[in-house]
């Protein structure tokens, strides 16, 4: 029942039981048997000991978003009884790859920034960590440039919502200098990204076919690093031109070409929802080319 639920609640947000019993006014053992009688008719257990305090489980961390969005729906229910009007905020919680593009992340974004009636919450991680938080809908979506493969364990759906040619780019050339590839690519020190990466598999595999050998002077996971390795070295940098998007219209890099057949893919992945959030549906129905403007 309601008042049940606004127990564990509380509980939950002060992650002790006598904290909670005291910012109520019930007693401990009151309040311990009622979150008792919650989990007996939920079917599973909401907290776990730590220490002196509680933890969520996993199936806290469920009851813990449903009960916020019906305590949220109750605010704006007296809000709009007593004042007839309610702020009507809607909330989108996107997880990221620690490694993606923050200029890719901004560009899908940039239609829910400065709208007053949505909050939007945008955390970073690794892919396992966030597909883990998906599965207790503490995220709406994992934005990524990885896909993931539904199966019977992994119940997710994975959408590739925009791709971009993966270039050469590096400091602007002089007037009528051309970089002629993949020659010149053996003859600068270059940049590239980790092995774990699509990107550099691709790579690897290109220079293994024309038989050119690179001085690869860094490899680097993080795009943002890439970013100002690109710009700040004088290195030549193998990433796709949304990373340096900034650099390459104000002139300070150069993008000299794309390689054949060289794409990152960049996916929305989320839980097998029968209703799906109307702002993710709003982000993952833009055209590709909105995305990624070319």
């Amino acid at each position: 029942n309601y008042n049940q639920l606004y127990y564990f609640w509380a509980v939950a947000r002060e992650q002790h039981l006598t904290r909670a019993a005291e910012r109520l006014h019930v007693s401990q053992s009151s309040l311990s048997a009622q979150i008792k009688q919650l989990e007996a008719q939920l079917g599973q257990a909401l907290f776990a000991r730590e220490g002196r305090g509680l933890v969520l489980t996993e199936a806290g961390h469920l009851a813990m978003n449903y009960a916020e969005a019906i305590f949220r729906t109750g605010s704006e229910m007296q809000a709009m009884l007593r004042d007839g009007q309610t702020s009507q905020r809607r909330a989108l919680r996107l997880g990221s790859l620690a490694t993606l593009s923050r200029n890719f992340q901004e560009n899908l974004i940039q239609p829910l920034m400065g709208k007053t009636d949505v909050e939007l919450v945008l955390q970073s991680g690794t892919l396992e960590e966030l597909t883990r938080r998906l599965y207790v809908h503490d995220l709406d979506a994992i934005l990524s440039n990885k896909p993931v493969q539904r199966d019977s364990r992994n119940k997710v759906r994975c959408r590739r919502i925009a791709r971009q040619p993966v270039s050469v780019i590096g400091p602007p050339l002089p007037q009528g200098q051309h970089f002629d590839f993949p020659a010149d690519l053996n003859q600068c020190p270059v940049v590239v990204p980790g092995p774990s990466s699509s990107i550099r598999t691709g790579f690897d595999l290109l220079c293994e076919r024309l038989q050119c050998q690179p001085d690869i002077i860094a490899e680097v996971d993080d795009m943002a690093m890439m970013r100002l390795l690109a710009r700040d070295t004088g290195a030549i940098a193998v990433l796709p031109p949304v990373v340096v998007r900034d650099e390459l219209k104000n002139e300070t890099l150069q993008e000299y070409g794309a390689l054949p057949g060289l794409f990152e893919d960049f996916y929305i992945i989320s839980a097998e929802l029968r209703f799906q959030n109307p702002l993710l549906e709003e982000l993952m129905s833009r055209p590709a080319e909105e995305i990624l403007p070319q």
